[in-house]
């Protein structure tokens, strides 16, 4: 007997026990079709933008691998942060005087020592990692993390299901999230307006980028200064762009070339700091002790005021390049950067707290139990040595109040003054690395996303897909660094400037992680708040004091951010524009079903590849195709690249395939999936390969399932005659399948005649004919009756950025030979 819970098949009259196993049959054999009428739904873009693995939030590393990783990322991730004792002092008391040296070196010190515990460790390596997009980071990971749960993109819109975070449980915390991700998604405010802090994150990220190589060289190269008091500050900043430029002529080896030289160097960098602090402070005042008690700070503004309230922008010096450990994260991995950076924490008096901590990931995280130790050595390294560092210099300018200009140099013994020079020049071209590998990482994530036009980006390292050079960002921030290190000459005002950028970043990011704790992590609303308004705050007063600068050299981020959005928002905009075009002018299916399998023209042997940018239907070049080309090839194949908001895509699941039209059209729309980290490095023949395999596989899967389901058809015709008609006319009635339905049987009426070995015979027939790529090559503009400011954007600066990026067919590698362009002009 049938259950209760299938009432239709009941009331078929199917209830003698004798026919149960038939019974089941049948059953099985209705779920299985009507499955199938419902997967004849073309839900390619639903398909095209899940992945099984997005669930999987762990990354699985060998401990060796894990170690060689961590010790590559202090090259690269923490020279910023490592070097910031060469000007923090220097910057908090600008003119070279100490109003009371005594207690307000102390008050510095204890801001220096809070704020490196606050932000880097407390935010960044226990909370902000953690919000990483399968190991991208970044405030486009971030903006992508939001994007896949909330269906916020305007290009590519995709569901819930692809984010690596689910909603499971029923709480007060899923309401809440619901309730923000409904309005986020009905709100066209909202997602522009969130775009547009993502994009301004980005473009800061740039320009710590810019100002980070210029402040730090000159400050190590000022040094010479010091060893040589009658050399004139223009030979400095000579060599410092000498530096310069052999650090930017050395990018384009690579990521994993570069780290694998800079961390010895760095470490060394960190031990030589930390001696010399100790140092110091075994022969200066014991009282910068008392800048653990965090009441010295509340003493330090009590004293001084609105003066206390501008030396914030040289306090926050010292935690310039915490960002790079968050943007630079798919260079390396969260674990090997977590295994150099958690350590930060790890001083005398805080070393309790960090075995806590190291407990609690060994409870939830055992795979990490082989590295604990590798964890904790690192650990001591970082922060103890930046301390002494910082408590060394403050112990020295209490005796010597009149070097605070040049503090770090002046610390230092006699003899050993030349070796560190040579170190602390090679910490600072580290330092500088760190934000340049930053650079590129989000440049090629906004390109991926449609903000910034498409440049040549190349791959540096086979095993690390993170690992990526950007010629054209190289020389731009290359040029950029040189004229700000020839025009300012001196730290101050490169200090001013780069204050501004580096907690303008972190403000983005406080922003963007705040909304994931709530919509995403969904954790107590208490927490997030909490979290926003402490680190908020922190970071609100220190931009509130590096704002006060802007006319001092604070205009120099403001103004590059600003032409950078500007190009970013332009691009987006054009791009979302042209994709709205396209989506309104696409084909009709009735109408490409009134030409025939001939498609109105005559077919010729050879295999045509028609790129466009639609999930769904026939892009209208196609129109364009088939009226102005004599003939059309035998197999078409609507190829469809999609950069899709998640990190990296498999190989054996970047292509979709389905089927347009009945089979004698040999018609298939192919969706081909990357990520925003993915690089298109295969050639032309080992995609053509690709995609052919694909197109055979589909083929025989389609005919098997063909033939079983004309096998179970037949089966239960015989056994179940009843059973079938009565459920599937009820379905047609109520005009659920009914679509699905005339489809399939279109199809199957249609394409009665056409087998799978001629459908794979006409296929590998046409791949040895050869292959051609048929490119539109669009040219956008404007509706006349647009308005002014509409008609200036589209006709004058999106063209511009059209002609001078990467051209399409370069980006798709397609070779020159098999290529055939038809013009089409997009009036958005």
């Amino acid at each position: 007997m049938v259950g209760s819970g299938s009432p239709e098949i009941q009331s078929a009259g199917i209830s003698s026990s004798d026919d149960d196993e038939d019974s089941t049959a049948g059953v099985d054999y209705l779920r299985r079709r009507l499955k199938r009428l419902i997967s004849r739904h073309d839900s390619l873009e639903e398909e095209a933008a899940y992945f099984p693995w997005m669930h999987s939030h762990n990354q699985s590393s060998s401990g060796l691998l894990l170690f060689k990783l961590a010790f590559q990322s202090i090259g690269v991730v923490y020279g910023d942060l490592g070097t910031s004792p060469l000007y923090v002092f220097s910057s908090t008391f600008t003119g070279g005087h100490i109003p009371n040296p005594e207690k307000d070196i102390v008050g510095a010190l204890s801001l220096i020592l809070y704020t490196l515990l606050l932000i880097p460790l407390c935010k960044y390596v226990l909370v902000v990692l953690r919000a990483n997009d399968n190991g991208e980071g970044g405030t486009f990971a971030l903006y992508s993390l939001i994007s896949r749960y909330a269906k916020i993109s305007v290009v590519h819109p995709t569901d819930r299901q692809l984010s690596t975070y689910k909603l499971q449980v029923p709480s007060k915390e899923l309401e809440r999230a619901l309730w923000i991700k409904e309005k986020l998604e009905n709100s066209g405010l909202l997602k522009n307006l969130l775009l547009l802090i993502t994009l301004i994150g980005t473009c800061m990220i740039i320009g710590d980028g810019t100002l980070t190589p210029a402040i730090s060289v000159l400050s190590a190269i000022s040094g010479l200064k010091v060893a040589v008091p009658t050399m004139d500050q223009n030979v400095v900043v000579i060599v410092s762009i000498v530096v310069l430029v052999i650090l930017f002529s050395l990018q384009r080896f690579g990521t994993s070339k570069v780290a694998f030289l800079f961390a010895p160097a760095l470490l060394l960098w960190f031990l030589t700091i930390g001696v010399i602090g100790l140092y110091n402070l075994s022969r200066g005042d014991m009282r910068v002790f008392q800048a653990l008690n965090p009441w010295h700070i509340y003493l330090y503004f009590k004293r001084n005021g609105k003066v206390a309230w501008i030396s914030l922008g040289g306090i926050v010096l010292c935690i310039t390049g915490t960002e790079a450990m968050f943007a630079d994260l798919g260079h390396f991995s969260v674990k090997s950067i977590q295994v150099s950076g958690h350590g930060m924490a790890f001083s005398g008096m805080y070393s309790e707290s960090l075995s806590v901590y190291c407990i609690f990931q060994f409870i939830l995280k055992p795979e990490l139990s082989c590295l604990l130790f590798v964890q904790i050595a690192f650990t001591t390294v970082v922060l103890p040595c930046l301390l002494l560092a910082y408590g060394g210099q403050a112990s020295y300018l209490i005796r010597n109040p009149e070097h605070v200009g040049e503090a770090f140099y002046k610390s230092i013994p006699g003899p050993i003054f030349w070796p560190v020079f040579v170190i602390a020049t090679m910490a600072a071209v580290i330092a500088s690395q760190a934000m340049i590998s930053a650079s590129f990482s989000v440049m090629k994530m906004a390109e991926s996303m449609g903000c910034f036009p498409r440049v040549h980006i190349l791959h540096t390292s086979k095993r690390f897909p993170g690992q990526i050079y950007i010629p054209e960002i190289n020389w731009l921030i290359m040029i950029l660094t040189v004229a700000l290190t020839a025009g300012f000459k001196d730290t101050t005002q490169l200090g001013n400037a780069y204050g501004i950028a580096v907690v303008a970043t972190m403000c983005v990011t406080t922003s963007l992680v705040t909304l994931i704790m709530l919509m995403i992590w969904q954790i107590n609303v208490l927490v997030a708040l909490g979290f926003f308004l402490l680190f908020g705050t922190i970071e609100l007063a220190y931009l509130s004091s590096v704002l006060f600068k802007v006319t001092e050299g604070g205009w120099v981020p403001l103004v590059l951010a600003a032409g950078l959005l500007f190009v970013m928002y332009i691009w987006h905009y054009g791009t979302k524009m042209k994709h709205k075009y396209e989506v309104r002018h696409k084909l009709p299916m009735d109408w490409i079903s009134q030409l025939g399998s001939n498609l109105g023209t005559v077919r010729v042997a050879g295999l045509g590849l028609v790129y466009n940018e639609l999930v769904h239907g026939v892009p209208g070049i196609f129109h364009r195709f088939i009226t102005y080309l004599p003939a059309i090839h035998s197999v078409l194949v609507f190829v469809c690249i999609r950069y899709v908001p998640v990190a990296t895509v498999p190989r054996d699941e970047r292509i979709v395939v389905r089927r347009i039209g009945p089979k004698s059209y040999h018609m298939y729309r192919c969706i081909v999936r990357y990520g925003y980290r993915d690089m298109r490095t295969e050639t032309a023949w080992l995609f053509e390969q690709l995609l052919v395999e694909c197109l055979e596989n589909f083929i025989r899967r389609e005919a098997r399932e063909e033939a079983l389901e004309r096998a179970e058809n037949a089966a239960a015709a015989a056994n179940n005659e009843s059973l079938c008609t009565p459920l599937l006319l009820r379905r047609v009635e109520s005009g659920e399948f009914e679509e699905d339905l005339m489809v399939a049987d279109n199809d199957e009426e249609a394409g009665s005649s056409v087998s799978e070995d001629d459908s794979l015979a006409l296929l590998r027939k046409c791949r040895e004919t050869g292959i051609v790529y048929l490119l539109g090559h669009g040219d956008v503009r404007a509706r006349k009756d647009s308005f002014f400011l509409k008609k200036l954007v589209i006709n004058y600066f999106y063209a511009f950025l059209r002609r001078n990026c990467k051209q399409r067919a370069e980006t798709l590698n397609i070779p020159p030979g098999q290529l055939l362009r038809i013009g089409m002009t997009y009036f958005v």
